[in-house]
């Protein structure tokens, strides 16, 4: 995953949690209600978590200082999910295929993990918006990243400074948690194992519809 502006960008990338309080909503509030978080990336290609449902959805954003660090918690979480992507070339990794799952039936394919990176970007003016896309497609020519321009990371679910922020989304499409802090090899591994617990989960509505509930934009 290319570096992604670490000198100029707050970002943030994709990533899973275990259960820390939401600053915004908790978990107990939001966990059974579907969200749609919407953003555009550096290419202005619009992006809902909506449209994701069935898989897991890990967002890790950060603030500038923070940047670097969230970097590589998202990198290893997809290269964890997707062992391919670390012999892929730029071109081709994020679409590598997602690794199996213990326990899932042959024959029926397991949930997907998208690992999004978002750049975390209020404090960039109206007027320069467009300079912020320009400099970020030179740095991620091929990894698409979601721009927050409007804040809606920090005021959704809060944000500890300087440190990488992971949101969480089940299969539902319900916020399952925050993470913030300092994630070493320890932590990574108990958060991928959280990740499959809940790609696990879906196995009962794997094959039918999932049921609608409140979605909450």
């Amino acid at each position: 995953m290319p570096r992604l502006l670490l000198g100029l960008l707050p970002i943030a990338v994709l990533f899973v949690p275990i259960f820390v309080a939401m600053s915004a909503q908790s978990v107990a509030e939001e966990g059974d209600r579907v969200v749609n978080i919407a953003m555009q990336d550096q290419f202005k290609n619009r992006h809902e978590t909506l449209r994701m449902r069935g898989d897991v959805v890990v967002l890790v954003y950060a603030e500038r200082k923070g940047a670097e660090a969230a970097l590589e918690v998202g990198r290893k979480l997809h290269v964890r999910f997707h062992p391919t992507a670390g012999q892929a070339p730029a071109t081709e990794w994020s679409r590598q295929p997602v690794a199996g799952l213990p326990g899932w039936p042959a024959g029926l394919a397991p949930p997907d993990v998208h690992v999004i990176p978002v750049a975390c970007l209020p404090e960039v003016p109206k007027a320069l918006e467009t300079v912020a896309r320009s400099r970020l497609r030179k740095e991620s020519q091929f990894v698409s990243v979601w721009l927050d321009f409007e804040d809606i990371m920090r005021q959704r679910f809060g944000m500890v400074p300087d440190e990488p922020n992971i949101v969480l989304i089940d299969t539902r499409g319900c916020p399952q948690g925050v993470l913030s802090g300092r994630v070493d090899d320890t932590k990574l591994a108990e958060v991928a194992g959280i990740i499959d617990q809940l790609r696990l989960q879906s196995l009962a509505s794997r094959t039918a519809s999932v049921p609608a509930g409140p979605t909450i934009r």
